[in-house]
């Protein structure tokens, strides 16, 4: 992030990175972020300035910050020629990738985010995750596949997260299997509903049929 460009943008990564060291042990909480304030030589209050939303809103800045570092990740990569498949398995390993060192912070970002206050944050965060990952690989769907695909893969995103948690492993070897897991699962299930679609493409459609079955009945009371 360029300060030049964005100086309000800039400060708050630097809050968010003074305040990092601090979540294992104090959380997401208003502590956490006035110590980060205070380590950043900012005015005493300033945290209400630049996370007016508090300590969820660092949480969400955070997300934001791992999203934009996987997109540049990705564009350095260079992912063009991958089946899509492993595209999307490359980004969500990339995603994850980014907690490592932060785990302690990604559980009480999980548990801070299941309070009553919080509720709908997490799925806005995982849904966000999936949308950048769909545009960076090129989706340009504009249909409801576009609904479909970023629901799906938020819920890929959320169990691989889960996963990479529970794998105490350096290599993180459980998680990349249960990550590939889920995406094949994913894939199979589309080829799956590609077929049926194609299969039936020339069916009469459901409310069709059904009123074909109900005129047949009355015609034959007579």
């Amino acid at each position: 992030m360029d300060p030049e460009v964005n100086p309000s943008e800039a400060i708050r990564v630097r809050i968010l990175n003074a305040a990092m060291p601090h979540i294992p042990f104090e959380g997401w909480t208003s502590k956490a972020l006035t110590l980060a304030v205070k380590e950043c030589d900012l005015p005493q209050g300033s945290e209400e300035l630049y996370f007016p939303g508090g300590p969820k809103e660092l949480i969400e800045f955070w997300a934001s910050q791992s999203d934009f570092k996987t997109q540049e990740a990705l564009m350095v990569k260079g992912i063009a020629d991958m089946r899509i498949r492993d595209k999307i398995t490359e980004a969500v390993w990339i995603r994850l990738n980014l907690m490592r060192g932060q785990e302690q912070a990604a559980r009480r970002a999980i548990s801070r985010l299941s309070l009553p206050d919080a509720i709908g944050q997490g799925p806005r965060q995982l849904w966000s995750s999936a949308d950048m990952i769909w545009r960076a690989i090129g989706d340009t769907s504009t249909d409801g596949n576009y609904y479909s695909k970023r629901a799906i893969l938020s819920g890929v995103i959320g169990s691989s997260v889960m996963a990479w948690l529970s794998d105490d492993t350096d290599d993180k070897n459980k998680a990349r299997a249960f990550l590939e897991a889920r995406i094949e699962n994913v894939m199979s299930f589309e080829k799956a509903k590609f077929s049926v679609r194609n299969q039936t493409k020339d069916w009469p459609a459901p409310g069709e049929l059904f009123g074909r079955l109900r005129y047949r009945r009355r015609r034959r009371r007579y």
